[in-house]
């Protein structure tokens, strides 16, 4: 997958230069493993991300 992620929120970014969750414009290409959110609302694993949104995620930011 490509992508820059955000170091601030981990949001997986495929255009622009900012963020459009948080609007950071740190944002990396050194990042593994992600995880799609498809119910913030209910998934556990969303929780324990910060995760608020339907969307892509980084796992682990360099």
């Amino acid at each position: 997958m490509e992508g820059k992620a955000c170091k601030n929120c981990r949001m997986i970014i495929t255009h622009g230069e900012k963020c459009p969750l948080c609007g950071g414009t740190d944002l990396t290409n050194k990042w593994s493993s992600y995880v799609v959110v498809l119910n913030a609302e209910k998934s556990d694993i969303a929780k324990k991300l910060g995760a608020k949104m339907n969307s892509t995620y980084a796992l682990n930011i360099k």
